[in-house]
C-alpha cells in the first residue's frame, strides 16, 4: 500500500473529511486531495504530524511494505475488516444512481402534486364551477391522489431494488481501492456546474411558486381563483423539487464514495436514529393530514399541514443532531 492509500485509509478510519484533516494539518483541502491522488507528496513536517494524529509510526506511512498498525484494544469498529469498494463497483454505483435520479425526482413530484386534483375538484364543486357534488368531487380527487401515490411508491421500490446492493455505502464504514477517490472527486468536479444550475432553478421555482397566489389576492376576490393558485403553488414547488433531488442525488453519490459531507463515519452513526425519526415524523404528519381533512372535509385548507410540517422537520433534525453531538462529546 502506497502513502496515498494509507492517508486515505487512516483519514477514513478516524471519520474525518479531507477538510477536517487539512484543518488539523494546517494545509488546504486541495493539498490533502493531491496527496490522496498521488499527485504530490507531503513534506517531512506533515508526515510527522500525520503520524501523531493518526497514532501510527512514520515507518508505516513511508514504507510500502510496512504492515498496518494493530487496532487499539476495545476498538471494535477498527478491529473488524472493512469492506473494500473496487473501481469497477464505484463506477457502476455512480452510473446506477445517475440513471435512477430522474425516477426518484419524478416520484417525489407525484407525491407533492397528488392532492392537487382533490383540492381543485373540491373547490370546483363547492363554487359550482363543475357539475359535481362535493362528495363526488372528493371521491374522484381521492382516487387520483391514491393513483399518483401508488405510482410514486412503485417508482421508489423499483429504484430501491436497483440500488439495494449499494445500501452499505450509506450506513457502513468502508475502504476504497486505488483510483476510486480520484475518480469520485473528478466526477463531483465535472458535475459542479450543473449542480449549481439545478439548485438555482429549484430555488427560483420554489420562491416564484407563491407569486400566483399573491397576484390573485391583489387582482381578484374570487375564492376559486385563489384555490387554483394554491394548486399552482404545489405544481411549481414540485417542479423545483425535481431539480433539487436530481442535483442532490448525483452529488451525494460522489460524497458517499469519498465518505465526506453527510456521509462521514460520524454522520453514518447518526443516520439510523434520524431515519427512524424521519419515518415516524412523516407518517404522523400524513395521519394528521388525513384525520383533519376527513373530519372537517375542508380539503382546500387542510393542505397547510404539509408546508408547516416541512418547515418544522429540518428544525427537528437540527435539534436531534445537536443533542447527539452533545452526548458524544461528554
Amino acid at each position: 500500500m502506497i502513502l496515498a492509500d494509507k492517508i486515505i485509509e487512516e483519514r477514513k478510519r478516524n471519520g474525518w473529511s479531507q477538510e477536517e484533516l487539512a484543518e488539523k494539518l494546517g494545509v488546504s483541502r486541495q493539498s490533502v486531495s493531491k496527496w490522496e491522488g498521488a499527485q504530490s507528496v507531503p513534506d517531512l513536517q506533515r508526515i510527522l504530524e500525520m503520524s501523531r494524529i493518526f497514532g501510527v509510526s512514520t515507518d508505516y506511512l513511508l514504507k510500502d511494505g510496512e504492515e498496518a498498525p494493530a487496532p487499539a484494544e476495545g476498538d471494535a469498529e477498527s478491529a473488524e475488516p472493512l469492506r473494500r469498494v473496487s473501481l469497477e463497483e464505484a463506477n457502476r454505483f455512480l452510473r446506477v444512481k445517475n440513471e435512477t435520479a430522474p425516477c426518484v425526482a419524478l416520484a417525489a413530484f407525484l407525491c407533492i402534486i397528488s392532492p392537487v386534483c382533490l383540492i381543485f375538484l373540491g373547490a370546483a364543486a363547492e363554487y359550482g364551477v363543475l357539475p359535481l357534488t362535493e362528495t363526488a368531487a372528493v371521491g374522484v380527487g381521492m382516487i387520483i391522489l391514491l393513483l399518483l401515490a401508488a405510482a410514486a411508491v412503485a417508482m421508489f421500490i423499483s429504484v430501491s431494488q436497483r440500488t439495494g446492493e449499494f445500501a452499505f455505502l450509506d450506513s457502513e464504514a468502508f475502504e476504497t481501492e486505488y483510483g476510486v477517490t480520484g475518480m469520485a472527486r473528478e466526477t463531483k468536479r465535472l458535475y459542479r456546474e450543473r449542480y449549481a444550475s439545478y439548485n438555482i432553478y429549484g430555488t427560483l421555482l420554489c420562491i416564484l411558486s407563491v407569486v400566483p397566489l399573491f397576484a390573485g389576492m391583489i387582482f381578484t376576490e374570487n375564492e376559486f381563483v385563489l384555490v387554483c393558485a394554491v394548486c399552482l403553488i404545489l405544481l411549481l414547488a414540485g417542479a423545483g423539487v425535481i431539480f433539487f433531488i436530481t442535483a442532490g442525488i448525483n452529488t451525494a453519490s460522489a460524497d458517499k464514495l469519498l465518505q465526506e459531507g453527510e456521509y462521514t463515519r460520524r454522520n453514518k452513526k447518526r443516520s439510523r436514529l434520524t431515519e427512524t425519526l424521519a419515518s415516524i415524523y412523516w407518517l404522523s404528519a400524513t395521519a394528521i393530514f388525513l384525520a383533519v381533512s376527513f373530519s372537517t372535509m375542508d380539503w382546500d385548507r387542510s393542505w397547510i399541514i404539509w408546508p408547516v410540517a416541512g418547515v418544522i422537520f429540518p428544525a427537528l433534525m437540527a435539534i436531534v443532531s445537536a443533542l447527539q453531538d452533545r452526548t458524544q462529546n461528554k
